[in-house]
């Protein structure tokens, strides 16, 4: 009998592979066998990422709990409910998960929940607050063009 961790692994690259092609339905039928064979944070949280890719973002932070629950060292669940909440604009409660993510033991890529905070700030007006969530972004990721392209064009602006 296989084991259930590694049938449940093995699963949870099957549902990813099909959510990159597009298979929506498909993917979240085999995370959720992936979780029944294991329960593991990256199936919850990944399951919750294709639920939000279909609107479902309720579901999908239901899910990012679910992952938070089975390894709360885990960081992507953190960034991603920061980013379900900032996609129903609600901005304030975003801020503490993705502080959360921030601090995470095992988060990759680390730079995403400054991105997002960043993105929050500049939101809020409070530019400086954003320079420096994006500064963070890219001392996490250095090579990270998207964090300092972002971080350039924000210096730029407060000059």
């Amino acid at each position: 009998m296989p084991d259930p961790r590694e049938q449940a692994i093995a699963l949870w690259r099957e549902a990813y592979a099909l959510q990159m092609k597009g298979e929506l339905d498909r993917a979240i039928a085999t995370y959720r066998r992936s979780i029944e064979a294991c329960p593991t944070a990256e199936a919850h949280t990944f399951l919750g990422w294709t639920l939000s890719f279909q609107g479902n973002l309720d579901e999908a932070i239901r899910e990012c709990l679910e992952a938070i629950q089975v390894d709360p060292d885990f960081g992507n669940p953190y960034n991603d409910i920061g980013v379900y909440l900032m996609q129903q604009d609600k901005l304030d409660e975003a801020v503490s998960w993705l502080e959360r993510a921030k601090g995470a033991r095992r988060y990759e890529p680390r730079q995403f929940p400054f991105m997002n905070l960043g993105r929050i700030r500049l939101k809020q007006g409070r530019f400086w607050d954003a320079l420096r969530e994006f500064e963070g972004a890219v001392r996490a990721a250095p090579k990270d063009v998207e964090a300092r392209k972002v971080l350039h064009e924000l210096r730029g602006r407060l000059n």
